[in-house]
C-alpha cells in the first residue's frame, strides 16, 4: 500500500503537464509522430510548454494564440502528409519544401479551410492531385514542384477564385494541360514546365488571364500553333514555352504584350517571318527564338527595342544585321549563329552597350571585326568562326583584359596579331585557325595564365615560339601546325604539366626534342611530323604513361629507336622519312607497322623486303631463280601437309582416347565433342573477329551451336601468342563459373596445341549492331529495342554486382550484344574481361586500352585506372545507338563521335533531330526516358554515371505505366564537357 502512493502521485503529475498543452500543440505532437525526424529539428516540440508558439516552425496569431502557420522547410523530415494539419482552425500557411514527404495527398486537404498558402515543393509526393484543392476557398498560393505527382491537372481548379500563383514544375503529370484554367482570373504565375504530358494545343482560354505576369510551359510536349488571344496578357512580363513542338508562324499579337519583358520561344519548330510589329514591346528586353525554322530577316523594330539579350541561332534567317541594334543601351548577348546572315557588323556594335556576349558563328559575315566590341569593357565570349571576315583583329581587342573565350576560326583575317592579344588574363580558350594571319607569337603570351586552350595552326604565324609558353601552367592544348614557325622547340615546354595534346607539324622547327620530355605525365598526342628537327629520339618519350599518338616523321632524326617505344600503347606511330638505323624494336617489327617506318635507309627489321638491297641485274637473276625454288618446294610442302591433315583426322576419329582430355565441358552437353571439328568449314562461317572466325555448326541431333575458333599465332610472334592465349584463357575463366539469362553460354572449350575452340549456345539473330546498322535496321521496332537495351543492362549488372569478384567487361558495344530466336539479348566476348581484385576500393590499373573506337570511355586518356564504370559509359553508347539507328562513328559526324554528335544536336537542334525516324511516335515518350538514361550514363566523369544496377532499375521505371520522372537540365549531362572541343559552333 505504501508503494501504491508515490505511483498515483507521479501518474497524476504527468497527467497534469500533458493537460498543461493546449489541443493544437497536441494535434502538432500527433504530426511529430507522422513523420522522421534525423536532425531532431522537431525536439523543442515537447509537452511541457502551455501552447506550441515558441515551438520551431510554428507561428501564432499574436492575440489569440492559435496556430496560423508551419514552416519548416529544408528540414530532413520524411514519412507521409501529416494529416492532423488540418485539424488546426487556425493554419493558413503549410511550407514542408525540400523535405522527404513520401504519401499521395490526401483529399480531406480541403478540410484545411483558411489555408492561404502551401508549399510542399521538391518532396516525394505520389500519386494524382487531389481535385479538392479547389474547394479551399481562400487559396492563393500552391506549390507541388519538384515531386513525382502523376495523372491529370484536375479540371476542378478552373474554380479557384483567388489563386494566384500555381507551380506543378517537374513532376510526371501526364495528361493533357486543361483549358480550364483559363477560367482562373486571378493567376498572376502559372508554370507547368518539365512535365511528360500528353501532346496538346496551348488552349486560347489562356487569353483570359489578364493578371497573368509569369507564363512558363517550357518542355510540355506542347504542339499547334501559339493562339492569337496570348496578345491579350497586357501584364505579361515572362513567356517561356521553349523546347515544344509549336509550329506555324509566331503569332502578330505577340506586339501587344507591352509589359512583357523575357520572350523564350527556342527549340521549337516556329516557322515564316518574325513578325514586323514591335513597337508597342518597349519593356521587352529578353528575346530567345532560336533553334526553330524561322526565315525571313531581322525586323528593325525588334533591334529597336531596349533589349539585353537577343537569341536568334540556329534559324534560317537572311539578309543584314539592323544597324539599329548597335544603339540598343543594355544588350549585353547576342547570338545568332547558325543562320545564313550576310554584310557587315555595325561598325559601333558594342559602344553604347556593356556587350558580354557576341557569337556570329556560321553565318556569311564579311568585312572588318568592330573595333568597338570591348568599348565599356565587358566582352567574355567572341565567337565568330565559319564566316568570311577579313582584315586585322582590332587593336582595341588586345586591351579588352574581360574577354574569356576567343573563337575567331576559319575567316579570311591576315596581318599581326595584337601583340596584348596573346597575354590576355582571362581567356581559357584562343581559336585563330584557318586564317591568314602572320607575325610572330609575342612573349607576352606569359600574361594568359589562364589560357587552356591554344588553336593557332594553318596561318602564317613565323619566327620562334617564345620560352614565355612554359609559364602557360593552365596549358591543355596547343595546336601550331601548318605555319612558318621556326627556331627550336622552348626548353621551358616541359614545365607544362597539364599538356594532354601538342601539335606543332608542318613548320620548320629545327633542333633537338627538350630535355625532361617525360615530365608531361598528361601527354597522349605528341606531333611533331615535317619539321626540321635533329638529333636522337630520347629514351625518355617511352616513359609517358597516357601517349597514344606518336608521329615524328618528316624530320632528320637519327640514332637507333628507343627500345622504351615498346612501353606506349600507342594508337598511332609514325617515324618514317628520318635518318634513323639500327633494328626495329620488336614490338613494331610487323607487317602491320610497315608504313611507320618507311624512308628510313639505314632501319632493318625481320619485314622481307624492308631491308635495302644491293648487287646488280645479275645477282636479281640469281635470286629470282632461288625465290621460284623456294615457291615450289613451297606448293610440294603444302600439298604434303594437306594430305597429312586428312590422314591425322581419320586417326583422331579412331583414337578419340588421344585428345579427349583436351576439352573441357561446362554444362551437361547434348552432342559429342569430335562432332564439332567436322562442323568447321568456310561454308559455314558466320562471322569473323580480331580475335578469330565463327561456325555455324549443326550437329548429328539436330543441335545449332556456335564455335568461335581463335586465330593461330606464329612462334615468331610471342605478342600475338600471349594476346592469344589470354583471351581463350579470360573468356574460359569468365564465362565457365557464369549463370545468368542474359549472358551468353559456353558450353565447353577445347586448348590442345593445334587447336583453340570455344563452343556457345548458337544465337539465330545475331549480334545487336548487324541487325541495328543492316539491311533490316529500320525493320527492328522500339518495344524490341527497348526490350534488348533491358536484357543487356541487367546482364551487365549481374556482372558488376552478383559477381565475385566483380567483372569488368571492357568492351560493351552493339556487337558483342548477341540476340536469341525472340530477340533476347546476352553479353558475349569476354576475351578482354577483368576480375577486379577488390571489391568497392576504387579503380584498378589496367595493362592496355580496351574497347572498340566510339565507346571507349573518356577517362582512358587520361588514365589507366578504370573500373566497372568504364562499362556503364559503353552502354550509354549502345543506347544512344539504339535510340538514333546510328553507328558510334558515322562519316555523316566530321570529327565527332556518336556522343558529340547527340549532345550537340541535342543542345542546338533539340531531341527530334536525333531521333531514329524508324521508330514509331507513339513510343517517343519512353524513347525519350531512354535517351536520358543513356546520356546519364555517357558523363564524361565517371562519378557522375549511375550503377549499372541503378541503370536497370531505371529502365524498368520507363517500362512501366508508372512512368519515372524526366531528366531536369542539370541532369542531361554537362555538356559544356564538349563546349569548346567541337567544330560545330560555339553552341556546342
Amino acid at each position: 500500500m505504501t508503494t501504491m502512493v508515490p505511483l498515483l502521485m507521479l501518474f497524476l503529475s504527468l497527467h497534469s503537464l500533458v493537460l498543461s498543452l493546449n489541443q493544437e500543440g497536441l494535434y502538432l505532437q500527433q504530426v511529430k509522430l507522422q513523420l522522421s525526424d534525423p536532425a531532431g529539428v522537431l525536439s523543442d516540440w515537447n509537452y511541457r510548454d502551455d501552447t506550441p508558439c515558441n515551438w520551431t516552425g510554428v507561428k501564432c496569431h499574436p492575440l489569440t494564440r492559435s496556430v496560423t502557420s508551419v514552416i519548416l522547410p529544408n528540414a530532413g523530415l520524411a514519412g507521409p502528409f501529416p494529416t492532423f494539419l488540418c485539424r488546426l482552425p487556425s493554419l493558413s500557411t503549410i511550407s514542408l519544401a525540400n523535405n522527404s514527404i513520401n504519401s499521395s495527398l490526401p483529399l480531406n486537404m480541403s478540410t484545411c479551410q483558411n489555408l492561404t498558402h502551401v508549399d510542399l515543393s521538391q518532396n516525394l509526393l505520389v500519386g494524382p492531385i487531389p481535385y479538392t484543392l479547389s474547394d479551399i476557398p481562400n487559396l492563393n498560393f500552391l506549390n507541388l514542384n519538384g515531386n513525382n505527382l502523376s495523372g491529370d491537372i484536375p479540371v476542378s481548379f478552373g474554380h479557384f477564385q483567388r489563386l494566384e500563383t500555381l507551380i506543378l514544375t517537374d513532376n510526371l503529370l501526364d495528361g493533357t494541360i486543361p483549358a480550364a484554367l483559363g477560367n482562373i482570373t486571378s493567376l498572376k504565375r502559372l508554370e507547368l514546365a518539365y512535365n511528360p504530358f500528353a501532346p496538346s494545343r496551348l488552349a486560347p482560354e489562356f487569353g483570359n488571364l489578364s493578371n497573368l505576369e509569369n507564363l512558363w510551359l517550357s518542355n510540355c510536349c506542347l504542339v499547334g500553333q501559339i493562339p492569337e488571344s496570348i496578345g491579350r496578357l497586357s501584364r505579361l512580363t515572362n513567356l517561356d514555352v521553349s523546347c515544344n513542338g509549336l509550329s506555324g508562324p509566331i503569332p502578330s499579337s505577340i506586339s501587344q504584350l507591352t509589359s512583357v519583358v523575357q520572350i523564350e520561344l527556342f527549340n521549337n519548330s516556329f516557322s515564316s517571318k518574325l513578325p514586323a510589329r514591335w513597337s508597342n514591346m518597349t519593356a521587352l528586353k529578353r528575346f530567345d527564338a532560336s533553334m526553330n525554322e524561322l526565315v525571313g530577316t531581322i525586323p528593325d523594330e525588334l533591334c529597336e527595342l531596349p533589349l539585353e539579350s537577343l537569341n536568334l541561332c540556329n534559324n534560317q534567317l537572311e539578309g543584314f544585321l539592323p544597324q539599329s541594334i548597335a544603339r540598343s543601351p543594355n544588350l549585353y548577348e547576342l547570338k545568332l549563329f547558325f543562320n545564313r546572315l550576310r554584310g557587315t557588323l555595325p561598325i559601333e556594335l558594342g559602344k553604347n552597350s556593356r556587350l558580354q556576349v557576341l557569337d556570329m558563328s556560321e553565318n556569311q559575315f564579311s568585312g572588318d571585326i568592330p573595333a568597338n566590341l570591348c568599348e565599356n569593357g565587358a566582352l567574355e565570349e567572341l565567337i565568330l568562326i565559319y564566316n568570311s571576315f577579313s582584315g586585322n583583329i582590332p587593336g582595341s581587342l588586345g586591351k579588352c583584359r574581360s574577354l574569356r573565350r576567343v573563337r575567331l576560326r576559319s575567316n579570311r583575317l591576315s596581318g599581326e596579331v595584337p601583340a596584348g592579344f596573346w597575354g590576355l588574363p582571362h581567356v581559357y580558350l584562343l581559336d585563330l585557325r584557318e586564317n591568314s594571319l602572320s607575325g610572330h607569337v609575342s612573349n607576352m603570351i606569359s600574361g594568359a595564365s589562364n589560357l587552356s586552350v591554344l588553336y593557332i595552326s594553318k596561318n602564317h604565324f613565323s619566327g620562334p615560339i617564345p620560352n614565355e609558353i612554359g609559364s602557360l601552367v593552365n596549358l591543355v592544348e596547343f595546336y601550331g601546325s601548318n605555319n612558318e614557325l621556326t627556331g627550336q622547340i622552348p626548353a621551358t615546354i616541359v614545365h607544362l604539366c597539364q599538356l594532354g595534346s601538342l601539335d606543332l607539324s608542318n613548320n620548320e622547327l629545327s633542333g633537338e626534342i627538350p630535355v625532361g620530355i617525360q615530365s608531361l605525365k598528361q601527354l597522349n598526342e605528341l606531333n611533331l611530323a615535317n619539321n626540321k628537327l635533329t638529333g636522337e629520339i630520347p629514351d625518355e618519350i617511352g616513359s609517358l604513361p597516357v601517349l597514344n599518338y606518336l608521329d615524328l616523321s618528316g624530320n632528320y632524326f637519327s640514332g637507333k629507336i628507343p627500345l622504351a617505344l615498346q612501353n606506349l600503347k600507342l594508337n598511332m606511330l609514325n617515324l618514317s622519312n628520318n635518318h634513323l638505323s639500327g633494328d626495329i624494336p620488336p614490338l613494331y617489327a610487323k607487317q602491320v607497322y610497315w608504313d611507320s617506318f618507311l624512308g628510313n635507309p639505314g632501319l632493318c627489321g625481320d619485314l622481307v623486303g624492308f631491308c635495302p638491297r644491293k648487287g646488280g641485274s645479275k645477282n636479281q637473276v640469281y635470286l629470282w631463280i632461288l625465290r621460284s625454288i623456294f615457291v615450289l618446294a613451297g606448293v610440294v610442302f603444302v600439298v604434303g601437309v594437306v594430305w597429312f591433315l586428312l590422314k591425322y583426322r581419320h586417326f583422331k576419329k579412331t583414337k578419340k582416347g588421344i585428345t579427349i582430355s583436351k576439352w573441357r565441358s561446362f554444362h551437361k552437353l547434348g552432342f559429342s565433342e569430335f562432332e564439332i571439328a567436322d562442323c568447321l568449314n568456310e561454308d559455314s562461317v558466320i562471322g569473323s573477329g580480331a580475335s578469330g572466325k565463327v561456325y555455324k555448326a549443326v550437329l548429328s541431333n539436330g543441335e545449332i551451336v556456335a564455335v568461335k575458333k581463335l586465330w593461330g599465332g606464329s612462334k615468331k610472334d610471342d605478342t600475338s601468342v600471349d594476346s592469344e592465349r589470354d583471351a581463350f584463357e579470360v573468356e574460359v575463366e569468365t564465362l565457365g563459373k557464369i549463370r545468368h539469362k542474359n549472358i551468353v553460354k559456353l558450353w565447353c572449350c577445347c586448348n590442345s596445341e593445334d587447336c583453340k575452340l570455344l563452343v556457345y549456345e548458337y544465337m539465330p539473330n545475331g549480334s545487336l549492331g548487324d541487325l541495328l546498322h543492316g539491311s533490316k535496321g529500320g525493320w527492328l521496332d522500339w518495344p524490341t529495342r527497348f526490350r534488348i537495351a533491358l536484357d543487356a543492362a541487367e546482364g551487365l549488372s549481374y556482372l558488376h554486382h552478383d559477381c565475385v569478384p566483380p567483372i569488368v567487361h571492357r568492351d560493351v558495344k552493339s556487337n558483342n550484344i548477341l540476340l536469341d530466336g525472340e530477340f533476347g539479348a546476352r553479353i558475349s566476348d569476354f576475351g578482354v574481361a577483368k576480375m577486379l581484385k577488390t571489391v568497392n576500393k576504387g579503380a584498378e590499373p589496367m595493362s592496355a586500352i580496351a574497347g572498340s573506337c566510339g565507346y571507349i570511355a573518356p577517362e582512358y586518356a587520361y588514365t589507366p585506372r578504370v573500373n566497372e564504370k568504364s562499362d556503364i559509359y559503353s552502354f550509354g553508347v549502345v543506347i544512344l545507338e539504339l535510340v538514333t539507328g546510328r553507328r558510334p562513328i558515322d562519316p555523316d559526324f566530321g570529327e565527332q563521335d556518336l556522343v558529340a554528335w547527340v549532345c550537340t544536336s541535342l543542345d542546338q537542334k533539340g531531341v527530334d533531330h536525333v531521333l531514329d525516324a524508324n521508330l514509331e511516335s507513339t513510343f517517343k515518350e519512353q524513347i525519350c526516358r531512354a535517351l536520358n538514361i543513356g546520356l546519364l550514363c555517357i558523363s564524361p566523369h565517371p562519378a557522375n554515371r549511375p550503377s549499372m544496377r541503378r541503370v536497370v532499375k531505371m529502365l524498368q521505371e520507363a517500362g512501366a505505366d508508372n512512368k519515372p520522372k524526366i531528366a531536369k537540365k542539370d541532369e542531361k549531362l554537362s555538356l559544356s564537357y564538349y563546349e569548346d572541343t567541337s567544330d560545330q559552333g560555339s553552341s556546342v
